[in-house]
C-alpha cells in the first residue's frame, strides 16, 4: 500500500470539504430541513486546490541515521552518473527519486542542510541517508559516524545530464 499517495488524497478531500463548508456558511442558504446547502465549487477554489496538490510533495518526512561518504569514493561515479564530489551538498538515499531535493534536520543541534538525491545507498531496515562531506560539515555530523536526523522530502527536479 502506498501510504504517501493515500495521504495526499486525503489531504485534498479534506481541503476541499472545509473549502466547500466555507462556502456554503458564507452563502448562508438552509433548505427546509435545516440543513446547509451544498454548492459546487467555483473554478477559481478548484484550481486552487489542484495548485496546491501539484505543489505538496507525495512523500513525508521521516525519523532517520545519517552518516557520510568516505573519502574513498572522490571521483566516483554515483547512480545518477555524476561524480562524487565531496564539496557538493548531495546525498545517497535507498528509495528517494534521483533529483528530489530533502531538508535534512539534525534535531539535537536545529543544523539543516537541502541536498540533492543522487546516488543510492544500501536497503536498511530504517531509514537512511548518506551525506556528502559538505553536507555532513553543514549539521555537525562531521566526525561523529552517524547521528538522528529528520527527512524532509521538497520537491523532485529532473538531474542535469552528467559531464
Amino acid at each position: 500500500m502506498n501510504v504517501p499517495f493515500f495521504n495526499t488524497i486525503g489531504m485534498f478531500v479534506v481541503s476541499a470539504a472545509v473549502m466547500l463548508a466555507a462556502a456554503t456558511a458564507s452563502a448562508g442558504e438552509i433548505s427546509a430541513t435545516g440543513e446547509p446547502q451544498l454548492k459546487e465549487l467555483s473554478a477559481h477554489t478548484a484550481s486552487v486546490l489542484e495548485e496546491l496538490l501539484l505543489k505538496s510533495s507525495t512523500f513525508e518526512s521521516v525519523d532517520a541515521f545519517a552518516s557520510y561518504y568516505a573519502s574513498r569514493f572522490e571521483g566516483r561515479r554515483t547512480t545518477s552518473g555524476h561524480r562524487y564530489n565531496p564539496d557538493k551538498l548531495t546525498a545517497a538515499h535507498a528509495s528517494l527519486p534521483m533529483g528530489t531535493v530533502v531538508r535534512v534536520l539534525n534535531p539535537a543541534t536545529k543544523q539543516e542542510v537541502h541536498v540533492t538525491i543522487n546516488d543510492r545507498c544500501a536497503s536498511k531496515p530504517f531509514h537512511f541517508i548518506d551525506l556528502s562531506r559538505a553536507a555532513a560539515k553543514k549539521i555537525g555530523l562531521w566526525g561523529k559516524g552517524k547521528i538522528k536526523v529528520v527527512i524532509y522530502p521538497l520537491l523532485e527536479e529532473r538531474l542535469e545530464e552528467p559531464a
